[in-house]
């Protein structure tokens, strides 16, 4: 169900155990080749599919694109919430279905620099509801639910999602091929951090000068499918469980 095409009413009559989606991303600079929607594109198509297996047992929320995107604030076009502006919206749009009486919310995720920010919104929610058993509140990012693409997709190169890279150039060839620039002379830009497993404050421009991060040139439409399927059934996974949780213990 989309949460937009429902009256107040028919939202009100729905059993208070259904699963409420809240997807969230971005709108930021994706280096030279991929346009600036690319990350709510991507999670809106994610969405899109898990929706048509859910259609009757999951309500979705229009996509939030407004994400948090200062790291890239210094490539034009990138639009962005601070991160506590960003911690406010978010918490806002559990509390609101919280006090509509729904206890089962999940934050969908497509944007990097959204995951800190949704770990800590879910954390925060919970404690101000401390006395309540019956409520799950979850943060999830759709890349990291537990697959593990390269030991599926034939000529995959990177273990790891990037930024305009392999992953979501092929995913973006394969959804709007015209919005994807060529990406064969984008020279590829390398993961890693000396500083690894320290975690880092960084801009993007630490990384990268031109905005990518990993191998746009090992792209295609082929691989793009295949990451869409991979993708798409992890969310899904994640939603059955969602749905078969007994209400109250933490195994699920």
């Amino acid at each position: 169900m989309r949460l937009q095409d429902l009256t107040w009413v028919e939202t009100q009559a729905l059993a208070k155990d259904t699963p409420i989606v809240f997807p969230v991303a971005a709108l930021e600079q994706h280096g030279h080749h991929l346009p600036l929607f690319t990350d709510s594109d991507l999670l809106g198509e994610v969405v899109r599919r898990v929706a048509v297996r859910h259609a009757a047992t999951v309500v979705f929320a229009p996509l939030q694109w407004l994400g948090n995107s200062d790291h890239h604030l210094d490539f034009p076009g990138t639009l962005s919430a601070s991160p506590r502006v960003y911690l406010d919206l978010l918490a806002g749009l559990l509390e609101n279905f919280l006090a509509h009486g729904f206890r089962r919310l999940v934050l969908l995720n497509g944007h990097g620099g959204n995951i800190v920010p949704i770990d800590q919104v879910v954390f925060e929610v919970r404690q101000r509801h401390r006395a309540r058993a019956d409520l799950l509140l979850l943060g999830a990012t759709y890349w990291r639910l537990g697959a593990r693409p390269r030991e599926r997709i034939a000529g995959l190169e990177q273990d790891v999602m990037g930024h305009a890279c392999e992953w979501e150039t092929s995913m973006m060839l394969r959804l709007h091929p015209a919005l994807a620039r060529d990406p064969s002379a984008v020279e590829p830009i390398p993961f890693g951090d000396a500083f690894e497993p320290a975690s880092r404050g960084w801009i993007t421009q630490d990384r990268s000068r031109p905005g990518h991060i990993g191998n746009p040139r090992a792209a295609s439409a082929e691989k793009g499918e295949a990451l869409f399927q991979i993708f798409t059934d992890d969310v899904c996974r994640l939603l059955d469980h969602v749905l078969a949780w007994d209400g109250t213990s933490w195994d699920g």
